[in-house]
């Protein structure tokens, strides 16, 4: 679990934090002075003095470069980098901004009954789930005669999350024909698509990488590389309970357990050789998932009456804000004093909380979200 967070970073300035006024201020002061130096006379400029004006116009201009001259610094520190600065501060780590992938799965190919020769599927034959997703088949595979079905690696047509989360057998209608096939189906979820890897998760990699400059043995290393198996990975949790045996549990970045293409997948990237060290024997595993219900009843202070509505829709987004914080992080405890927090800023009044309850959970167990119910109390007297 990485301890990453830019707000534990302090703010910094190359300007000194200035202001447009500051700059104008100074300048002025500067004219005054020296005019004093020269002249022997203290002077004052109105507002509509001409010389007034063009500091003014100079200053908008000189304050605009001072403004490109702290976010070009800026653009050094990992708090503040983004885009291409980020890239090329990730270059340095000798990692790179993972790209859109496409999901995968399982595809099985049948046929009414067996016949005394083999039925061809083509690699890149497609099928689809009748709402414009669409998976291909990787390689090229074969019903051997004899034989009614065969299964076949398939790709996403389209990379992105867009493919993932599809449940087995949505995939049923066959765009190609292929004579003698009666039937398809997906025989796994659809897994492992996502979208191009963010700043906040390059940044979190960036901090991470030194972690993986060997190869796995320390929690860190192991953190590095299991993120590094796969895109959409969220949250790592690693432990030993034994020497020479290693317990790596995952959750994915929307916090929902992984499936077992992907705990699968996961695993055998950490077996490779040039990452595992010899005398570690590594599981990969899903955390165990902890339950938790909401049932909340808000009320809103008479003196917000004209804002109930924009109350009641912040509320909402409160409620689900807590549901990803929850859920983001393995081993977290269930604390509904962070939901009352966070409805309370929302605008409510009051809060009373009839479940989640705090609930302590080990360093294997994962929060889920269960069953939502908000019900809004209406309006009290401040």
């Amino acid at each position: 679990m990485s301890d990453f967070n830019t707000d534990n970073f302090p703010d910094i300035s190359f300007i000194e934090d200035s202001t447009i006024d500051d700059v104008l201020t100074a300048m002025i002061n500067d004219y005054l002075d020296k005019y004093e130096e020269i002249t022997g006379e203290r002077i004052s400029l109105a507002k509509a003095n001409p010389y007034r004006l063009i500091m003014y116009a100079s200053a908008v201009q000189i304050y605009q470069a001072m403004q490109y001259a702290d976010y070009a610094g800026k653009m050094s520190f990992l708090t503040y980098a983004n885009g291409s600065f980020l890239d090329n501060l990730a270059a340095l780590r000798g990692i790179s901004r993972r790209q859109a992938t496409a999901a995968k799965t399982t595809l099985q190919f049948s046929i009414a009954a067996a016949i005394g020769s083999a039925v061809a599927i083509p690699a890149g034959t497609r099928v689809t789930n009748g709402n414009d997703v669409y998976f291909a088949t990787d390689e090229y595979a074969e019903i051997a005669a004899g034989e009614t079905s065969v299964t076949v690696s398939a790709t996403c047509t389209e990379a992105g999350a867009g493919g993932t989360g599809f449940a087995a057998g949505e995939f049923s209608t066959l765009v190609n024909t292929i004579a003698y096939i009666t039937a398809v189906t997906n025989t796994t979820e659809t897994y492992g698509g996502a979208e191009v890897e963010t700043d906040d998760e390059l940044k979190e990699r960036i901090y991470e990488a030194p972690g993986g400059y060997s190869t796995t043995g320390p929690n860190d290393a192991y953190v590095f590389h299991t993120k590094n198996a796969a895109p959409n990975i969220g949250d790592v949790y690693v432990t030993s309970e034994n020497a020479g045996e290693v317990d790596v549990y995952i959750i994915m970045d929307d916090g929902s357990l992984p499936s077992a293409s992907v705990i699968s997948d996961v695993e055998d990237y950490l077996n490779d050789r040039t990452i595992r060290p010899l005398t570690d024997q590594v599981s990969v595993k899903a955390p165990t998932a902890s339950t938790y219900n909401i049932n909340i009843t808000y009320y809103i202070a008479a003196s917000d009456t004209s804002a109930v509505s924009t109350i009641q829709a912040d509320v909402a987004s409160a409620v689900s804000a807590y549901n990803i914080w929850q859920t983001e992080k393995i081993g977290r405890d269930i604390n509904p004093s962070v939901l009352v927090q966070k409805v309370m800023e929302a605008g409510a009044k009051r809060v009373v909380v009839t479940s989640p309850t705090y609930t302590a959970l080990n360093e294997s167990t994962v929060a889920a979200t269960g069953t939502v119910t908000v019900t809004y109390g209406g309006v009290e007297n401040d």
